[in-house]
């Protein structure tokens, strides 16, 4: 993330990027059925040298719950705050989404290790998508910023139907290649070699 993305920027005004993503999730809730739900993570963004968090994107939106993502390691390049080691994932549902049983029980902390051979710069370990994907009852599942195809192999693994959509070429080209991969040998461990 230092040097960027190489084919397209989301470096934005904050006022701008936030209108942005409050778009992108009202369309998304639009879209899915009453028994639906968004699990919306989103890296804290720093401008100015102050945090944004994001309550002024989810503000207003159905959010159930906020679940902790424990990351194990990390990098930080920013001697201003101490390394960060978590995310924040946001359970945003239809009054009608329910968890499938004893899933309930996994807590609202999931700790699982940072990706960390994936040429992606924020990528999610499938074991994060997989429990994810194997808690609900979806049968389609919509990632709008697909980057390396991480939720289509935990569809995959998950054996449900998924929507990739993605800006960079790049990411698009490594989530096709990803994909193909699993698709060829269904036993690659992606969060471990891939």
């Amino acid at each position: 993330m230092v040097n960027g993305y190489s084919d397209h920027s989301d470096s934005m005004p904050h006022e701008e990027y936030v209108m942005w993503q409050r778009n992108c999730l009202a369309h998304m809730l639009n879209i899915i059925t009453e028994e639906g739900a968004i699990f919306y993570n989103h890296k804290w963004r720093v401008q100015n040298g102050l945090l944004q968090d994001r309550h002024d994107i989810v503000d207003g939106f159905p959010v159930r719950q906020i679940i902790i993502w424990k990351r194990k390691g990390g990098i930080n390049f920013n001697a201003g705050y101490f390394l960060p080691t978590y995310e924040v994932i946001y359970l945003i549902a239809q009054k009608g989404f329910k968890l499938k049983p004893k899933t309930n029980a996994y807590g609202d902390v999931w700790e699982f290790s940072q990706e960390m051979n994936n040429p992606h710069p924020a990528p999610f370990p499938v074991a994060l998508i997989d429990r994810i994907i194997s808690s609900t009852y979806a049968k389609t599942v919509l990632d709008p910023f697909m980057g390396s195809g991480t939720t289509a192999i935990s569809a995959l693994n998950n054996d449900i139907d998924f929507i990739g959509i993605e800006i960079s070429k790049e990411y698009c080209k490594m989530a096709e290649s990803r994909i193909k991969r699993y698709k060829q040998n269904p036993k690659i461990k992606f969060s471990k070699s891939a």
